[in-house]
C-alpha cells in the first residue's frame, strides 16, 4: 500500500481546499447541505487528482528516473509496477468520474475537464514556455469553478478567479525558478522546458506577478461584497502580503518552492499567516458583513 499512497501524493490533495472557496466566501461554511457537497467534491477532486498522478508518473518514467528526487518514486523506482499502476489509474477513473457526475453533471465535466487538461499537460504542453506554468494556473481556476457548481452560489466575486490564476502564477513561476538553481546545468535534462528560462527571466516573471497579485487582491477587497458598504477585508491585504514576501524569502533560500505544497505544510511562518488570513476572512465575512 505504501508506494500506492506515494504515487498518489496525499500531500499535494491540500491544493484541493481551494474548492471550498465558492462555499465560503458566498457565506455558507455553516449550512450543513452545501458544506457536505463541497466536501464530497473535494473528496472526489482528490482521486482525481491522485489519478493525474498516476498517469503522469507512468508517461514520465524516463524524465523520472534521471531525476535527482523523482527517481525515488514508486513506479520510476520499480517499487511498483507498470501493470499495477495501470490498475490503479483504471479503478480511479472508474471510482471517481461515475461519483463527479452523480453529484452534479457540471461537476464531472469540470473533472473530466481537468483531467484531460494535465493528460495534455503532462504528454505536451509541459515542454512549452510559458504555457506550462499557465496551465497549472488553470488547473486551479478549475478547482474554484468544480467548488461552485455543486452548490447554489448567490455571489462570487470574478476577481477572485483572477486572484486564483495570478496566485498560481506567482507559485509556478517559483516552482521553476527552485528547479532550475536545484538542477543547475542538468535542469534540461530532467524538464525540457527549463532549457528556456533562466533566473534573471524567471525573477523578472515573479516579480511582474507578484504586483499584478498585490494589485488585484487589493482591488478585490474594496467590493468584497456589492451589497455591503464596508471595506473591512482591507484588513487583511497585511496578511497577503506578508505571505507572498515569505515565499518570495523561501524561493531565494529554501528548496521547498520546488514543491509548494511542502512550503504550506513544513514553513511555520507561512501556516500562521495562511491561518490568520483565513481567521480574519471568516470573521469578516460571517460577523460582520
Amino acid at each position: 500500500m505504501r508506494p500506492i499512497l506515494e504515487t498518489l501524493r496525499p500531500k499535494q490533495w491540500i491544493k484541493n481546499l481551494v474548492i471550498f472557496a465558492g462555499l465560503v466566501f458566498d457565506g455558507q461554511l455553516l449550512n450543513l447541505q452545501p458544506f457536505l457537497r463541497v466536501l464530497l467534491a473535494t473528496l472526489i477532486f482528490c482521486l482525481i487528482s491522485g489519478l493525474t498522478y498516476t498517469l503522469n508518473d507512468l508517461l514520465d518514467i524516463k524524465a523520472d528516473r534521471l531525476h535527482p528526487q523523482k527517481k525515488n518514486r514508486p513506479i520510476a523506482s520499480g517499487r511498483l509496477s507498470v501493470q499495477h499502476a495501470i490498475l490503479l489509474a483504471v479503478i480511479l477513473a472508474l471510482i471517481a468520474f461515475p461519483a463527479a457526475f452523480l453529484l452534479s453533471i457540471e461537476f464531472g465535466w469540470v473533472c473530466l475537464t481537468y483531467t484531460l487538461l494535465i493528460l495534455a499537460y503532462s504528454k505536451w504542453l509541459k515542454k512549452i514556455l510559458i504555457l506550462d506554468v499557465m496551465i497549472i494556473a488553470f488547473g486551479f481556476v478549475l478547482r474554484v469553478i468544480a467548488g461552485v457548481v455543486v452548490i447554489t452560489v448567490n455571489y462570487f466575486s470574478p476577481w477572485l478567479f483572477l486572484i486564483t490564476t495570478l496566485l498560481a502564477i506567482f507559485l509556478g513561476f517559483g516552482k521553476r525558478l527552485s528547479e532550475l538553481k536545484m538542477l543547475e546545468t542538468h535542469a534540461s535534462e530532467h524538464r525540457n522546458v527549463l532549457a528556456g528560462y533562466s533566473i534573471p527571466l524567471l525573477k523578472d516573471y515573479i516579480n511582474i506577478v507578484l504586483c499584478a497579485t498585490l494589485i488585484t487582491y487589493c482591488l478585490y477587497t474594496f467590493s468584497a461584497h456589492p451589497s455591503v458598504n464596508t471595506y473591512a477585508m482591507m484588513f487583511t491585504i497585511p496578511f497577503v502580503l506578508y505571505g507572498l514576501f515569505r515565499y518570495m524569502y523561501i524561493i531565494e533560500n529554501s528548496h521547498l518552492a520546488a514543491a509548494p505544497e511542502e512550503a504550506l505544510l513544513r514553513d511555520r511562518p507561512l501556516q500562521l499567516v495562511v491561518l490568520f488570513w483565513a481567521l480574519v476572512v471568516v470573521l469578516i465575512i460571517y460577523f460582520i458583513y
